[in-house]
């Protein structure tokens, strides 16, 4: 169901359009817009280790400090995104959405004006900044707008992070790596494109934060003892760190893993990085509504177990047959995330932010740690060699054992 008062613009239409107080609705325009949002994001974001073959080459760096750049970036932003989200669970700042966006404006300038190693780290960490305040309060919106469909809501908020994850290495390719550095400028338009969408949606937010609607979802409390939600954290636990370090390998290394393997060019690679990515943005799309309907952990089961084979013969497989798994191990494995954010958000009630916070931190944090190790191990063993000892993680997935069943799965759709 969606609200039908709402008119297709996404942005200009947000402000005038006042919440529906006749039950809880999916309001398309809000979920729209901040999944916009996520996508010029993330677009901005991919396009750093979109980049990292360029800025090997251009400042002499090994894979070691490739890997720093990546996990000074993604550690910045997993250490700040739960104490955001814990922080304005007690003390909303609607207008956090907007700032912290500008945060990624001016990493993006940074980026594109360095001249240096250590400048080229202060940059992603500042681009990290701005990613740790978007990240769960968006999340929190989409929620807020989702009507009781939470997977649906959760899916959309993140194909549109994926759909721009997919598109950095396009952009890269296309305007930077031909252009230089500099080039990387031009992404501010997408920040500055982003700032005024979330301005919409903040006053979207402080207008609909007291309807019954919202409240409604807000209050909805856990079925669950203390006792399951430790055992399902921690489960969830290990699948972020599975999840992210598999996929990890791909979105930070994988055009290097193409270079060396089947002797293509740097923008060669990116074609196929792209491929990957959409399918991520696919399977990620159909995680969430699936899990409405049939239940979050049978979403999680298959998004592991059902990766597992493909994983293990990626590495042994001709470039054919290398693009034809990357885009299965993709739109399989990423299925699970918007299950794993909506199931943690359930269990703990009343901490939306928090969940939000620690879930995208894990991500990025995890995301990070990986980035590094795998770096240090490829500048040791050859990359390679990387990606058949990753090919064992997704067997993780039998924690999944450990998640209790919800006792109200959410079946709206």
């Amino acid at each position: 169901m969606t609200d039908t008062t709402a008119t297709p613009s996404i942005v200009p239409n947000i402000m005038p359009a006042a919440p529906r107080q006749d039950g809880p609705k999916l309001v398309v325009q809000i979920v729209g817009a901040v999944a916009f949002a996520h996508l010029l994001n993330d677009l901005i974001q991919a396009v750093l280790p979109a980049i990292y073959p360029m800025l090997k080459e251009k400042y002499h760096l090994s894979f070691g400090q490739i890997g720093w750049i990546a996990l000074i970036y993604q550690f910045t932003a997993s250490l700040l995104q739960p104490w955001v989200g814990l922080y304005t669970d007690k003390r909303p700042l609607p207008y956090l959405l907007p700032i912290g966006m500008f945060a990624t404006l001016i990493g993006v300038g940074g980026l594109a004006m360095a001249g240096s190693y250590p400048a080229l780290i202060l940059a992603a960490a500042v681009i990290g900044v701005g990613s740790a305040t978007f990240h769960p309060e968006a999340s929190r919106v989409a929620r807020m707008a989702s009507g009781g469909r939470f997977g649906t809501a959760q899916s959309a908020f993140q194909v549109g992070g994926n759909t721009g994850s997919a598109l950095g290495p396009v952009v890269a390719s296309a305007i930077i790596l031909p252009f230089g550095q500099t080039a990387v400028g031009w992404l501010a338009f997408a920040a500055i494109a982003a700032i005024w969408v979330l301005f919409a949606v903040t006053r979207w937010r402080i207008r609909a934060a007291g309807t019954p609607a919202v409240a409604a979802i807000a209050s909805q409390a856990s079925p669950h003892s203390r006792r399951d939600i430790i055992r399902a954290l921690s489960a969830i636990g290990v699948l972020m760190f599975a999840k992210f370090i598999y996929i990890g390998a791909f979105t930070n290394y994988f055009t290097f893993y193409l270079i060396e393997r089947f002797d293509l060019t740097a923008r060669e690679s990116q074609f196929y990085l792209f491929c990957f990515l959409a399918a991520v943005a696919a399977g990620t799309f159909a995680g969430g509504p699936v899990g409405d309907r049939i239940g979050r952990k049978a979403v999680i089961w298959v998004s592991f177990l059902g990766v597992a084979p493909f994983a293990m013969i990626l590495p042994h497989a001709n470039l054919f047959w290398t693009a034809i798994f990357a885009i299965s191990i993709g739109l399989i494995m990423s299925s699970a995330f918007a299950a794993l954010v909506v199931y943690a958000q359930e269990i703990v009630p009343g901490r939306v932010g928090l969940v939000s916070g620690l879930m995208f931190g894990l991500m990025f944090g995890i995301s990070g740690i990986g980035a590094a190790a795998l770096g240090q191990l490829a500048d040791i063993h050859g990359i390679v060699w990387v990606y058949k000892f990753c090919a064992y993680l997704p067997l993780l997935g039998i924690a999944t054992i450990m998640l209790p069943g919800s006792e109200k799965e959410q079946r709206t759709g």
